[in-house]
Parts: structure tokens; sequence; C-alpha cells
């Protein structure tokens, strides 16, 4: 009854008989007591939602960068502002169409087998060969479905992107905001592809990445300023709603990255934690001008 590899398992026929070793259907995954496919009936883990969450975020993320960078204002104005809101509902519905595309369907919730291994993440590489003689294909989703709904949620948010932006962009930046449409054009299959190569990486990394990523971020936003005094990039943090708005954002990005670290499994220490995130931002200020180039000679 037993079958070879991590994955082949056998299916429970309707006649009551069970099919030969081989791979489970979707929304199913072995049982390793009784080699059976069982259907995924767990709930995500507070990592999985969070780890959502981060590919909803990046998506979101790099729409408004685009967006912002393509209008070339150093204010924010109703236009633009406009840009950033319709990104914002299209990611927004988009994620909540995959949740409601995935079983149990219609629900704004989904059920999952859970990640045990990193070698979940690519079960293509895990099909066994017993005996050294014909190989067992049993490539299959076993994280289900925190694979496909990536892949979901990518689609549909370049489909509802290519519905409605073109339509705003006419209406607010006739001229910049087509090259928000472009960019996303670029870089939604790109992180299709990544995500088809390196999925199971990110999920084990993606706090790490966070953390690293608000950082370089924050220093690079305060590195384009001309004056690199205290006084000048405290003032400008502080008197620019633009500037107001992107520190803020790479606080809340620093501190998701802090909560997917820790889970909150301490809430008192973790919570002391979060004091921590404005550190970035209060170091680069003070120390700025310890790193113009002017201030060193040969």
């Amino acid at each position: 009854m037993s079958c070879p590899g991590w994955y082949c398992g056998r299916i429970l026929q309707d006649n009551g008989e069970l099919s030969d070793c081989g791979s489970c259907s979707r929304g199913f995954r072995r049982n390793d007591t009784t080699f059976i496919c069982e259907p995924c009936l767990g709930s995500p883990s507070l990592y999985d939602w969070l780890y959502l969450g981060f590919m909803v975020l990046m998506v979101l993320i790099l729409h408004w960068f685009f967006i912002d960078m393509v209008s070339m204002r150093r204010s924010f104005s109703k236009n633009v502002l406009c840009l950033h809101i319709t990104a914002f509902f299209e990611v927004l519905i988009s994620s909540i169409l995959a949740l409601l595309a995935t079983n149990p369907v219609g629900e704004l919730t989904i059920n999952s087998c859970g990640t045990r291994y990193l070698a979940d993440w690519y079960t293509l590489l895990h099909n066994p060969q017993p005996n050294y003689e014909d190989k067992v294909y049993c490539t299959q989703e076993a994280v289900y479905p925190l694979y496909t709904i990536i892949f979901l949620f990518y689609t549909l948010s370049l489909l509802l992107m290519l519905l409605i932006r073109p339509w705003v962009c006419r209406k607010c930046l006739p001229r910049q905001g087509k090259m928000s449409i472009y960019a996303a054009m670029y870089f939604i299959p790109i992180l299709i592809l990544i995500h088809a190569v390196v999925g199971g990486l990110i999920y084990y990394s993606f706090p790490y990445l966070i953390v690293v990523i608000s950082v370089i971020s924050c220093a690079a936003h305060f590195a384009v300023r001309i004056e690199q005094t205290v006084s000048a990039l405290i003032k400008s943090t502080v008197t620019q709603p633009r500037n107001v708005v992107i520190v803020l954002g790479h606080w809340g990005l620093h501190a998701y990255g802090i909560i997917s670290l820790t889970q909150m499994q301490d809430p008192l220490m973790n919570g002391l934690l979060l004091l921590l995130v404005p550190l970035p931002a209060v170091f680069y200020i003070f120390t700025a001008r310890f790193t113009d180039p002017t201030m060193f000679y040969l």
C-alpha cells in the first residue's frame, strides 16, 4: 500500500478501489500513514497570510513607485493621487477575486495543505525512480493554494489594470500616466517568472527581504536630497506631505517585516521591537553629514 517518494499517493476511486501511485489532484495531499490522497481542509497559518499579504503589497508598491516616477512631480497633485487610488483598488479587487475563486469558492478564506519543507514548493524535482527504473511522476501543488493563488492574483491584477487604468490615465495624466501601464506590463510578468522559479525561497525569506528592502529604500529616499544637513532633512520630511507619506510607508513596511519575523509570539517583547521602526530614518538623518564626499580628502 505504500508509495515511493515524498509526494506520490493513491486516489480513492468511486468504486472504492485505490488507484496506482501517482500525483494527487489539486487541493489534495497524501496522508503519510495511509498514502491516500486526502483533501486539504486546513486553515492557513498567520505566516501564510503574511506571505500572501507581502505578495500583494509588492505589486501595489511597484505600481505606486512607477506612477510616482513617471509623473515627475515633487509634490502630490490631484491627478497623481487619482492614479495612486486607482492602483490601490485594482490590487484590492484582484486580491479579493483571487480569494473568492479559491476553495471554498465564494468565501474570503481558503483551505490549505500547509507547508512542511522547502521541497514542497518544488515537487517537480522529487519524482521518485524506484530501483532506478521507470520514474513515477508525482508533480503536484503540495503547498496548495499558496503557489497557484499568486499566479491568479498576478493575472487578475494585470487584466484589471488594462481594463481600468487607461480610462483613468486619459482623464488624469494622458502623457505620463500611460508609462505606468507599460511599466506594469513588464514588471508583472517578471514577478510571475520569479514566483515560478523561486517562490519557495521567497516564502521562507520574505520577512528578511522586507526589513532589508525597507532600510535600503528609506536610505535611498533621503540620499536624493540635495541638502544633507540634519535640519534640512528633518524640515523636508516634516513639511512636505509627499515626503511624510513616503517615510510613513517605509515605517509601515519595516513594521510588517518585524511582525512577519516574530509573528508576535511574545507580544510584549515583539511589541517593543516595533519601537525600533523609525531607527533607520533617524540614523540616516543624524549620520548623513559624516558621509558627505566633500568631507574626505586624500
